[in-house]
């Protein structure tokens, strides 16, 4: 069963950075693309960030020039390093494929605020 893993959420303050990480457990599968998510409180679920198994990424406009998105296939897993973050950054983030093909985890949590 696939299972999805989000870490490295928190309380930060406006301008500072986090990052997000994760795991994808129980597939054994190369995944072309894997993405970021995230869902603020009344908000639908929006797409981040994608990234393919050959480097290519892509993003939201509102996050690009602060949000890089990088993975590493060995150890199945994808990151989100965010920088210079919003308050309108806060939300839950979540990671799956690109398509989404497997059900969602947890997520982490992010908040932004002085």
């Amino acid at each position: 069963q696939v299972q999805l893993v989000e870490s490295g959420g928190g309380l930060v303050q406006p301008g500072g950075s986090l990052r997000l990480s994760c795991v994808v457990s129980g597939y054994r599968f190369k995944i072309n693309s894997m993405g970021w998510y995230r869902q603020a409180p009344g908000n639908q679920r929006e797409f981040v960030a994608v990234a393919t198994i050959g480097g290519s990424t892509n993003y939201t406009d509102s996050v690009k020039g602060r949000f890089t998105i990088s993975r590493d296939n060995a150890k199945n897993t994808v990151y989100l390093q965010m920088n210079s973050l919003k308050p309108e950054d806060t939300a839950v983030y979540y990671c799956n494929t690109s398509p989404i093909r497997f059900p969602w985890g947890q997520g982490t949590q992010v908040t932004v605020s002085s």
